[in-house]
């Protein structure tokens, strides 16, 4: 059972290396992109019409991607005024609930993320005509699963330990 929970442990590490990975990847596209259609637009007076659109997918990318990194990661935005304020049983049941809360929105991103993927697959987006729109929604159900997967890791084996990549480099709070 401990070589299972220790493989568990690396599949997930590896998993948010990856989700980062794309992330930062999307990130510095989205940088350069940008930019390049403001200077078409202004200083060349010759917009091009894709940088726009090529943002919004990828800040879709991004988003939902780059977001499960940040639930891994306890990076995302939490209030713990009231989770202060409780004691430790309390806290540990709070904190369960609100794994459980996660679990069902991933479950949620996965069910409806599908749904809208088929129903947009065979349209097209006017600026990329061989790009399927559902293509473009992928990124939905795919950070559900992963979603699941940190969820089912944090469950199991508690955060990850202070000596992964999650939190290296990263101040610890006392």
């Amino acid at each position: 059972m401990e070589s299972m929970k220790k493989l568990y442990r690396q599949a997930m590490e590896w998993l948010y290396i990856a989700c980062i990975c794309v992330a930062g990847t999307v990130m510095v596209a989205m940088t350069i992109i940008i930019p390049y259609g403001v200077f078409m637009r202004y200083a060349m007076n010759s917009p091009s019409s894709w940088p726009e659109p090529a943002g919004v997918l990828l800040m879709v990318v991004f988003s939902f991607i780059g977001g499960a990194a940040a639930y891994r990661a306890r990076a995302h935005i939490a209030v713990s005024t009231l989770l202060n304020a409780l004691g430790d049983k309390n806290r540990a049941r709070t904190e369960f609930v609100a794994e459980i809360g996660m679990a069902v929105i991933g479950v949620f991103m996965i069910k409806w993320g599908i749904l809208l993927v088929e129903a947009t697959w065979h349209n097209t987006i006017a600026e990329f005509p061989g790009l399927s729109a559902g293509l473009t929604y992928m990124p939905i159900p795919v950070s559900g699963v992963v979603m699941i997967l940190f969820v089912i890791e944090r469950l199991w084996l508690g955060d990850a330990p202070p000596d992964s990549f999650t939190f290296r480099d990263q101040p610890q709070l006392d």
